[in-house]
Order: C-alpha cells, then sequence, then structure tokens
C-alpha cells in the first residue's frame, strides 16, 4: 500500500474502511500530517489488493491485529526487519516506500506539482527532497541532448543540399 499511494506508515495503520472507496478508486485521509484532507487515487493492483483482504464486519480497520481486532500499533519493526531480511534487503525503513514511490513517479515522468499533491506537501521543496533519481535515469536525462543536437544537426545539413 505505502508503495502504490506514498502513504505514511500512521495513515496506512489508521485507515478505516469508511475511507475506502473502491468503486470510485480512492482513498480518503480526512486529516493528513499537515492538517489538510487528501484523496488518494487507488491503481489497478492496489485495488485488487485491497479486494482480496478479509474483512470484518465488527472491525472497521483495513489493517488490524486478527486476535484483538484493533489496529496494528505504529511499531512494526521486528516483522518489517524480519520481511526484509527473508527479501535480502539492507538499510531500508518503512518511510523509505514513500521515497521509492515519489522516485518511481519522477522518473516516469509525472511533474512534481501532481507528484507534490498525492503525497499531501504544501511546498515543492519538500517533494523535492523526497525525489531520489537513479544513475540510469539521470544519463537518459543528458542523452536528450545527443538526439537533440544530433537532429539539429541533420536538419541543417538537409535544408543545405
Amino acid at each position: 500500500m505505502a508503495l502504490h499511494t506514498g502513504m505514511r506508515k500512521g495513515e496506512i495503520l489508521n485507515l478505516k474502511w469508511d475511507n475506502v472507496d473502491l468503486k470510485h478508486g480512492f482513498i480518503l485521509i480526512e486529516m493528513s500530517k499537515n492538517g489538510e484532507r487528501r484523496e488518494i487515487p487507488i491503481n489497478n493492483t492496489l485495488r485488487e489488493t485491497l479486494i482480496s483482504l478479509v474483512r470484518r464486519l465488527d472491525v472497521p480497520y483495513v489493517f488490524y491485529n486478527k486476535n484483538t481486532g484493533k489496529p496494528y500499533q505504529s511499531d512494526l519493526k521486528r516483522s518489517f526487519n524480519s520481511a526484509l531480511k527473508r527479501a535480502g534487503i539492507k538499510d531500508f525503513r518503512f518511510h523509505d516506500l514513500r521515497h521509492a514511490f515519489t522516485s518511481h513517479l519522477v522518473m516516469a515522468g509525472v511533474d512534481i506539482t501532481t507528484v507534490s499533491k498525492l503525497l499531501g506537501h504544501k511546498s515543492l521543496t519538500m517533494t523535492l527532497r523526497y525525489s531520489h533519481l537513479s544513475k540510469s535515469h539521470t544519463m537518459q536525462a543528458v542523452n536528450v541532448l545527443d538526439d537533440l543536437m544530433s537532429n539539429q544537426q541533420s536538419q541543417r545539413k538537409s535544408s543545405v543540399n
């Protein structure tokens, strides 16, 4: 969910089914960290995941402790670290999923203003802190100049002939 929405850990852990609209495809965060309401679009991958979850009518939360019916507490370090270890991932925190969400969108060409809105940031400066571009992406960016320059040279040669 964090990777497909950019939601904060607390927003995910406290998410209630009443705030998930699968019909219209969005999650409503009534009060975000910055004090504002925000709607987060649900992509197809997340929709399928949410549909597959078992929903108990007596528990309002999307993610909850099956023994108590209460939402998971904010400290998921042990289970999260176990999952990382099984996957062979080192030096990674839950919050890094929010950074990955941002970086993947920016590298895919989504404009920074849209990404900022999805994250619920009040300023683009904060969003820029979250966006980490891969070396291959920055290499592709400068290669655009090669393509541009060679196209201009080709056009000049064609117009001379």
